[in-house]
């Protein structure tokens, strides 16, 4: 398995060219927040990837997590890798200072975070859940609730997980059955059982901060009847460090594809008095708690794609340049023992899809991030809800595209390796094992297309995604302008990919209401669609930015060289993407059940 080295040339020019961190800075709502201060966080940040996190990789994926007498055992190394990142302060880089947090960016801190899964994914879903907790409780918990818990997840001196999955209820988190009872003083009973709790048990923090979904006896049915609870897996004592073990317990580890050194937990809540629960903001109203954790945990999923899928791309790449095989078509001579086969184009071919598949779905990740930041510290309300509105289009892009990338970067992957891709040893396999959970997180692919196109498309009669149509135009309008032969090629290719793009956006927004399962046939489509084309955009900003700043870079080259290549190979594809966003249903229902068989 090939050394993982932080590409931060990549991820510099992403978040200049797509978080636009200059305007971040401007804002004056990230204390010292400057260029110069986000490249020494970057740089010691991918010295930290590199050197702790990395070498968990291989090792946590051979030893795994084990459940020894309801006690979670990690992989060797894990524990004192998590002390030391703890101690270092990564992940309370966006964490709000008035908690112990520094008061950065999201989008800088994502940067950062990409390095760790790329390090090693396993070990970094910890923090990507905490993560999430902090969001939850910063955005819905009392002051009490914010003192206790805010700066103990920010600076990770305890970690967070997210419970809502059961058994019965798959996706349909309506369904679940939880129980949660009032107590005289105020706290909950809370029973039940929950399944798939990524770092649900563990020992390298010294709490774990549940948040859990359950139904109050009285509640409406269905996800209107849904609460949302903080369940420690320690009750906090008088000073607010963990006192009395709460009833609650990991009955189970699952087996599973990958990521084999999470632990991914099934949860047995009061079994004997009932775990001690305390309200997350209001009765009944726990969905949309919820959806403040999941939307930060699906951009950090959609960065799990991303990072799998460089780490992926450096090992393939290394692999492409030693080896040694063939013979050229034309000149020049080779040596004795042969071209290395990067020299070969069709290996090439995957190398540049590898390279621009990830840059791309940084560029919309991190660009995800900077609307959340915007929507938080912009100057005006005007401007922050604008770029709201713009995060909720990017989410599910961010989300689905990038882990569908994640994995289809992880297979070119093992391609490049040829039949040693295929053996475990050479530890190609494992990205692809590792990368194919992200498309089944927090929501599937599938749920992300299906919010796509029923909630964040028609969102303002449409004007967001015009909005945002308008924005992608103008671009490829500077590309066409430059002197740059590349760039005009760019430009007439983003052109031609936004036509495709707006037409089956219109199609879907005069259907969406009177034909909706015309639109969920064609959400799949229509979300690649979408990403495929936005990726072309993001790419072609950071080739603008790049050629900028060419006196100073002279890597800068690489930036208009990957955009062109996605350019000519893949946004071409938006054409297909788009028929098929518009087919309708009717052809999903040809043939009934019976005809699917062939018995």
């Amino acid at each position: 398995m090939a050394e993982y080295n932080a590409p931060l040339r990549d991820i510099a020019l992403a978040l200049r060219g797509a978080s636009d961190l200059p305007e971040l800075a401007a804002t004056g709502g990230f204390g010292d927040l400057t260029l110069e201060l986000a490249d020494a966080v970057l740089e010691e940040a991918g010295k930290f990837a590199r050197d702790v996190i990395s070498p968990l990789n291989r090792i946590g994926d051979l030893q795994g997590a084990s459940l020894e007498n309801g006690v979670v055992k990690m992989a060797d190394g894990f524990a004192d890798a998590y002390r030391a990142y703890v101690e270092a302060g990564w992940g309370a880089i966006s964490g709000d200072s008035a908690y112990g947090g520094q008061g950065l960016p999201l989008a800088l801190a994502n940067a950062v975070e990409e390095m760790m899964i790329s390090g090693c994914m396993a070990f970094s879903l910890c923090a990507t859940l905490t993560h999430g907790a902090v969001e939850a409780v910063d955005a819905h918990g009392t002051p009490e609730q914010k003192q206790i818990y805010l700066t103990r997840l920010i600076s990770g001196e305890w970690s967070g997980t997210m419970n809502l999955t059961e058994p019965q209820a798959g996706s349909d988190v309506g369904a679940l059955t939880s129980k949660a009872v009032r107590r005289p003083d105020g706290s909950y009973a809370i029973t039940g059982g929950k399944i798939f709790i990524t770092y649900g048990e563990h020992e390298m923090s010294r709490n774990i901060v549940h948040l859990v979904l359950a139904r109050l006896p009285d509640s409406p049915p269905g996800t209107r009847g849904i609460s949302l609870f903080i369940v420690p897996k320690y009750l906090p004592d008088a000073d607010g460090g963990p006192g009395r073990r709460n009833d609650l317990r990991c009955v189970g580890l699952e087996e599973k594809m990958g990521i084999h050194a999470s632990p991914t937990c099934v949860m047995a809540y009061g079994e004997n008095e009932g775990a001690t629960g305390f309200l997350l903001g209001e009765e009944n109203r726990g969905m949309s708690c919820m959806f403040t954790m999941m939307n930060a945990a699906r951009l950090n999923v959609g960065l799990s794609g991303v990072a799998v899928g460089e780490r992926a791309y450096q090992q393939a790449l290394a692999y492409a340049l030693e080896r040694r095989q063939g013979k050229p078509l034309t000149p020049p001579a080779m040596a004795a023992d042969g071209l290395p086969i990067a020299a070969h184009a069709d290996v090439r071919r995957m190398l540049l899809s590898m390279k621009s598949l990830v840059q791309g779905a940084r560029g919309i990740c991190y660009a995800t991030a900077a609307a959340l930041d915007m929507a938080r510290k912009a100057a005006s309300s005007d401007a922050r809800e604008k770029a709201r509105a713009r995060a909720d289009l990017l989410t599910p892009i961010a989300k689905a595209w990038s882990t569908e990338i994640g994995f289809e970067v992880a297979s070119l992957g093992m391609q490049v390796h040829g039949g040693m891709g295929f053996i475990e040893e050479t530890g190609a396999a494992q990205y692809l094992r590792d990368v194919r959970i992200t498309s089944i997180y927090e929501g599937t692919n599938g749920i992300q297309a299906i919010d796509m196109v029923t909630r964040k498309l028609p969102m303002h009669g449409g004007t967001v995604m015009r909005d945002f149509i308008a924005e992608m135009r103008e671009t490829a309008a500077e590309c066409r302008r430059s002197r740059e032969p590349e760039f005009g090629q760019i430009g007439a290719a983003l052109d031609r990919s936004l036509d495709a793009l707006s037409d089956a956006t219109e199609w879907m927004l005069a259907r969406v209401g009177s034909a909706p399962n015309d639109c969920l046939a064609g959400a799949a489509p229509f979300l690649r669609l979408s990403g495929t084309v936005t990726s072309g955009f993001f790419l072609a900003r950071m080739a603008l930015v790049a050629a900028r700043e060419a006196e100073r870079d002279p890597h800068s080259g690489s930036a208009l060289g990957t955009a062109l290549f996605f350019a000519l190979n893949h946004l071409p594809l938006a054409g297909g993407l788009s028929g098929a966003a518009m087919a309708g249903a009717g052809h999903l229902y040809a043939m009934d059940d019976a005809q699917l068989g062939s018995m």
